[in-house]
């Protein structure tokens, strides 16, 4: 019996590969000689840099960055195969790392996501996967720009200022000293909205609420990134460079406006968060050869079939007919969906009532996973003991007949 688990992370528990270890764990105590491969699972959002470099044998850097408001923070970013840099920009530039009354998208700044990049480049990375949910910002990626080299000026000529003061006073653009290495690199966006980067639904109306800014904020900072989107086409014509700088392109206006500069400055790419990451992970011909596939995330509920990573593993998994069962840490009633989506049947793990505190134990919480994957493969082994088909919609029966009765 083959067996790929795939978990995301439980929160504040247990790390992806832990989950997935824990629950391999279940299998092997019923299926002694069980091929079970444990893969690291992420959704692009947070969790995604230490899931994908524990589980691809990387490392984790740590460096000194700009922080959203100016002041100094530490950003953790991971390294794989020496080349590829797994990033997320909430580590230099996120919404939790302003306290709640500083929050104000006029100040924060990008500028410390540049300089993790420009760290990871220095260290020979080329390929990059950059998460960008969580922001703080709503400066149109000028930010991360301006430490990678670009000038963003003024009337003056000179830098504009951090945040969103910085779109409003930008009167001209030139790329020409921007960092050499950035012509030998290609940026995978992990990227989950589609919102453009102006108008009713761009970054500023939408997004900029959430990160302080009043109504008549929202709408100042739209017709600025109006300008910047303009100033961008025009700079791009004018060096007769070809450039995606189509303001319109859904996700251009995901983390204040970033997408929109990693797509037009940067030639980068913007794709929903779990498929980069089933990419990346090369899950997809190990499903394939799967009897049966194992997924699951802290909390099951009608958001997860919203795009979140145990549903991108369903997806995958029905394209091949193999069943999947997922584990979780909770369930909500709307978890159902669920079922609509490729997952055939999933369980809490939680086996006793306990205060939120103990549920969320390390310890606990690998101790109930393996013990609910242990108890759910006993029932699939009993099916064949007593010679019943075990049938998930048009899913041929799994052959267990030459592992142990």
């Amino acid at each position: 019996m083959k067996a790929v688990i795939a978990i995301d992370s439980f929160k504040g528990s247990m790390d992806s590969i832990e989950a997935g270890e824990a629950a391999e764990k279940g299998i092997r105590r019923v299926f002694t000689d069980a091929e079970a491969i444990v893969y690291p699972l992420a959704d692009g959002g947070e969790g995604t840099v230490q899931a994908l470099a524990k589980g691809l044998g990387g490392k984790l850097e740590k460096v000194k960055v700009t922080g959203p408001l100016g002041e100094p923070v530490i950003c953790e970013y991971g390294i794989v195969e020496e080349k590829t840099a797994i990033i997320e920009m909430a580590g230099a530039a996120g919404i939790t790392l302003v306290q709640p009354k500083l929050r104000n998208p006029l100040n924060t700044t990008t500028y410390g996501v540049g300089e993790v990049i420009k760290d990871a480049i220095g260290k020979g990375c080329r390929h990059f996967i950059i998460g960008i949910g969580g922001s703080a910002t709503n400066d149109g990626g000028i930010g991360m720009l301006q430490a990678l080299g670009a000038e963003f000026l003024d009337e003056g000529g000179k830098q504009v200022p951090f945040g969103a003061r910085g779109v409003e006073k930008l009167a001209s653009i030139n790329c020409e000293h921007i960092l050499f290495e950035l012509k030998e690199c290609d940026f995978r966006i992990a990227c989950d909205v589609d919102n453009p980067l102006c108008g009713e639904n761009g970054c500023s109306h939408i997004f900029g609420p959430q990160k302080g800014a009043t109504p008549r904020m929202a709408e100042q900072m739209d017709q600025w990134m109006r300008k910047y989107a303009k100033l961008t086409e025009e700079y791009f014509q004018m060096a007769g460079t070809r450039q995606n700088y189509d303001s319109n392109y859904p996700g251009c206006g995901a983390a204040g406006g970033l997408g929109f500069a990693f797509r037009a400055f940067l030639r980068g790419k913007l794709e929903p968060g779990i498929n980069i990451v089933l990419e990346e992970i090369g899950i997809e011909t190990a499903i394939k050869d799967a009897d049966i596939v194992i997924t699951g995330e802290g909390c099951l509920d009608g958001q997860t079939v919203m795009g979140k990573a145990p549903i991108g593993i369903a997806r995958l998994a029905k394209k091949y007919g193999k069943p999947v069962i997922a584990f979780s840490g909770a369930v909500t009633e709307d978890a159902a969906a669920c079922n609509q989506a490729g997952i055939d049947a999933f369980f809490p793990i939680l086996r006793q009532v306990t205060t939120l505190e103990a549920a969320m134990s390390p310890a606990t919480a690998i101790r109930n996973m393996t013990a609910a994957v242990e108890q759910t493969f006993r029932l699939l082994k009993m099916s064949f003991i007593y010679g019943k088909e075990f049938k998930m919609y048009s899913v041929s029966p799994l052959d267990f007949s030459h592992k142990q009765e």
